[in-house]
This record gives structure tokens, C-alpha cells and sequence, in this order.
């Protein structure tokens, strides 16, 4: 199935979302094989779209001919009745090579994650996200986070330029510019909570509006992850507080311990899990032996699977 922009909205507002690891060897190549596994276990895990090469696909380390792999890997496993959809990054040119590598395999649609280094004008940010929506036919997704934050202002005229706009993934947290930028869009942009480990800010988020958000955890607790998500949707209130104090403010004291570690631990949590996903690629690190013993703990005190030990420092 080919998802029209319209049809992306309505499919990935249906329920949650989710960022498949990309897998490596021990070499650090690409691990097709494993990946292609993971994928499509994640498909058929009950998540209403996922997300090849974001953030938590480690799309900065992977070259351009690794990222057609990947995504065309990921669009090959999918269900049909499925979205896949694709980080694109760096400067607009790269951006733009990115987006048409997506879409030529089997991405229904991208996510623009902040540009490289650069700390840009809005108008500059407005002229690089409308360039990358010129370039394809298919839907878009602009990532508000770090040096790429939209302003109402800013949003509602690349809203209007760009009609194959869907949505806009939020990874700032700030409450007050998602009120003003909700209360300008209307209903013309989907809004996805994008936090890492957006469990924490979900029920803040969708008192404003943004009625679905990516999961981490589905990486390697799927269950769990549409548990909680269902919980929220349904206001199951002591359901969502006891989830937050046995597993996701545990989980958090371990991510937090680092930078970089919303990706480290999530890698971490599959291979505990018994998921042969390999290691985080420079320049991020794995969890130190203690820390993966920590949460194999916290995994195991929360009925999570753990098929194996953690590793010893």
C-alpha cells in the first residue's frame, strides 16, 4: 500500500510509534539479517507506523549507501497496511539527497531532523524544510528539537507553502511554544511527541493536543510500551502512575547518567532481551557494565523479558 500524505496523518494519529534500531555487527557493519528481523517483528507488534534511520536508528553515523539499506531493508519487512517512514538530516543539499534515496526505496513518508551544527534564522529553517518537501511526493515531518525550533509564525507559513507538511514531531518539551503553535495550526498539522522516553511528558503533551508520540521502549518491551499508551488513551490514571514509578523513572536515573545514553539504553534493553542488535556506533557509547546490570535488574523486577545476563564491566 502507497500512503498518500492525508492517509500518513490518519494512520500514524491511529496509535503509537516507533524508531527500529538499526542493527550492527561486531565489526560495526550494518547487520541486514538481524534488522530485517526486527523490523518486521516490530510491525506486526501492534505500533501504528515506525521510523527507519531516526535518532534512535542512529541515522548521523550511517553513510548514504548504508541509509538505502536500511530504509529499503525496512520497507521490504513492513506490513502493508503500514507507514514506514525515514530520517533525513545535514545540510539542505544532503537533506535533499537523503529524501529522494527514502522515497526511491519504499518510504511513505520523512522526518527532518535538525540540520548539521548550524544554528540558523526561522526564515533559513523555513527555506530548508520547504526545500526538502519540494524535493518528493511524499509526506513530511519537521523535528522541533535543538537548533531547529519552529516558530508559530514560521510554521504556519511552511504549512501553507508546502502542502505534503503532515505534522510536526516535537523534542523540546516547552509547553507554553506547543500551546501557541497548536492553537495556530488548528488541525492542519498532526503533532507527535518526540521527548526521549516520551512515556514521561505523555500525559502533559496530550492535555495540549498531540494525541500520539514515538516510543523507545517498543524497541525492546512492546507490550509494555502499548500498555502504557493505551492506559493514557483510556485515562487509566493509577495504571500510568504506577508504570512511571516502577519502570520509567528507574529507567530514566540510568539514562541520564550520560549523554547519549537515550539511544545506549535502549540498545542495551534488546540485547538484554535476548535482541542480537550489536553495539551504538561512535561517537556514542554503550552502558558501562554496571549500568547494564542495573537496568537487566529493573527490566527483570518489571516482568520484562531477560534472556540473558548483562555484561560485567
Amino acid at each position: 500500500m502507497t500512503f498518500s500524505p492525508a492517509e500518513l496523518t490518519t494512520s500514524l494519529a491511529r496509535g503509537l510509534l516507533s524508531f527500529p534500531l538499526t542493527f550492527f555487527d561486531g565489526s560495526g557493519a550494518f547487520n541486514e539479517e538481524g534488522y530485517r528481523a526486527h523490523v518486521s517483528r516490530q510491525g506486526a507488534a501492534g505500533a501504528s507506523g515506525l521510523f527507519a534511520a531516526g535518532g534512535t536508528g542512529e541515522f548521523f553515523s550511517l553513510t548514504l549507501d548504508e541509509y538505502k539499506r536500511v530504509v529499503r531493508a525496512a520497507s521490504q519487512e513492513m506490513p502493508s497496511d503500514l507507514p514506514l517512514l525515514a530520517g533525513v538530516g545535514y545540510g539542505t543539499q544532503m537533506a535533499i539527497e537523503f529524501a529522494k534515496a527514502a522515497e526511491a526505496n519504499g518510504a511513505d513518508g520523512l522526518l527532518v531532523l535538525p540540520p548539521y551544527l548550524v544554528r540558523s534564522e526561522q526564515d533559513g529553517l523555513r527555506q530548508h524544510l520547504a526545500a526538502i518537501c519540494r524535493s518528493v511526493d511524499i509526506g513530511v515531518i519537521a523535528y522541533n528539537r535543538d537548533n531547529a525550533i519552529l516558530a508559530p509564525d514560521t510554521l504556519e507559513q511552511l504549512a501553507d507553502e508546502c502542502p505534503n507538511l503532515i505534522g510536526l514531531k516535537d523534542g523540546v518539551g516547552d509547553i507554553e511554544l506547543l500551546t501557541a503553535l497548536r492553537s495556530r495550526m488548528g488541525e492542519r498539522l498532526i503533532f507527535i511527541g518526540g521527548m526521549p522516553t516520551a512515556e514521561v511528558h505523555a500525559s502533559a503533551a496530550m492535555a495540549i493536543g498531540m494525541t500520539t508520540y514515538s516510543s523507545a521502549i517498543y524497541n525492546f518491551a512492546p507490550e509494555m510500551a502499548l500498555g502504557f499508551f493505551y492506559a493514557l488513551r483510556a485515562g487509566h490514571t493509577a495504571e500510568i502512575e504506577a508504570l512511571l514509578r516502577t519502570f520509567f523513572l528507574p529507567y530514566l536515573a540510568i539514562r541520564n547518567r550520560r549523554a547519549g545514553y537515550a539511544v545506549s539504553i535502549v540498545k542495551a534493553g534488546a540485547r538484554i532481551a535476548g535482541i542480537d542488535c550489536g553495539p551504538v556506533r561512535l561517537p556514542l557509547l554503550d552502558l558501562a557494565g554496571d549500568e547494564e546490570e542495573r537496568l537487566a535488574a529493573l527490566m527483570r523486577s518489571c516482568g520484562l523479558p531477560v534472556a540473558r545476563a548483562a555484561h560485567a564491566a
